[in-house]
């Protein structure tokens, strides 16, 4: 048995059970990889891959848990691999983020900008997905680690890393009703249309929550996983826009008024979270500490408080 034959097991299981797509992304032809799995079939004496003709549509019970073990597999042998980077090369490389449209988009930025100061011969690449996308890469080792509030601190294979918490605040029109309003509450926010993000991104679960705990409907207009697409459509006039409160910037929505909504929702956490067991080498480590550090600073972003 070799690590050629595991890798191609797990790229032909990530890749939809494509060859084309797995042999692509192993920069192997076609041949090489079926090779592989006939090797590894043959020297385990058990088929792996449920076939249908000569295409490959899943995997049997026993290929489930082999193609669980390979993965094991593949993660200690990249951790042997890392280690020994870190002694020849120990400021290049590639650091690969899974994370969300907010937080590449309003809280990254500064990070990124200081790490690269730090580390100019590492590549950073950034692949944005939703919370169970994100789930799904880090433990794939599609990426170092991924960033995010929600899932990630649910999963017992997975390491978090709480770095800041937030909460969130209504933007509007200048003009709005609503600003009429001394004292807003949640049943303020149910007399207006109200644009806000998709469940399962930016805190929506504990947002709904709320409301039906105090047996309020709000009316949801308008949903979207981008906090650009909510500013949008409330400078159109569809609605009030309830956001995370540091997708506020001063300068480029001085159009918006903001009111601070922390005392109707619970604070959320936003984690940092890798496979549990993976060896993170020093520039991964340096990353996930300038990210801790810069929502430290108290006007780094109107806000967030440290967690």
């Amino acid at each position: 048995m070799d690590i050629k034959s595991l890798r191609s097991l797990v790229s032909l299981v990530d890749n939809g059970f494509n060859v084309s797509r797995a042999a692509e992304q192993l920069f192997l032809v076609q041949p090489a990889v079926s090779q592989h799995i006939k090797r590894l079939e043959k020297e385990l004496g058990v088929r792996l891959f449920v076939r249908q003709g000569k295409r490959l549509i899943g995997l049997t019970e026993t290929g489930e848990k082999i193609a669980q073990y390979a993965r094991k597999v593949l993660a200690e042998t990249q951790n042997i691999i890392e280690i020994g980077r870190e002694h020849v090369e120990q400021a290049t490389g590639i650091l690969r983020i899974g994370t969300t449209h907010t937080q590449v988009r309003y809280i990254l930025p500064p990070v990124i900008k200081l790490f690269n100061q730090s580390y100019p011969k590492v590549e950073l690449q950034i692949h944005q997905g939703t919370p169970q996308q994100l789930e799904a890469m880090a433990l794939d080792d599609q990426v170092d680690f991924s960033i995010c509030t929600e899932v990630l601190a649910e999963n017992p294979r997975l390491t978090t890393v709480p770095c800041y918490k937030w909460n969130r605040a209504l933007i509007v029109k200048q003009d709005a009703p609503i600003l009429e309003q001394k004292h807003i509450t949640l049943e303020t926010l149910c007399a207006y249309p109200i644009i806000t993000y998709v469940f399962g991104f930016t805190g929506r679960g504990h947002f709904s929550i709320m409301f039906k705990k105090s047996g309020l409907q709000p009316r949801v207009v308008l949903s979207a996983t981008d906090t650009d697409v909510i500013k949008t459509y409330v400078r159109e006039g569809m609605g009030v826009g309830v956001i995370a409160s540091m997708a506020y910037t001063p300068e480029q929505d001085h159009d918006l008024v903001i009111r601070d909504l922390s005392h109707l929702f619970p604070w959320e956490v936003t984690n940092v979270a890798y496979p549990t067991g993976k060896y993170l080498r020093h520039y991964q480590q340096h990353f996930i500490q300038l990210f801790q550090s810069c929502v430290e600073e108290p006007n780094q972003w109107p806000g967030i408080l440290p967690v």
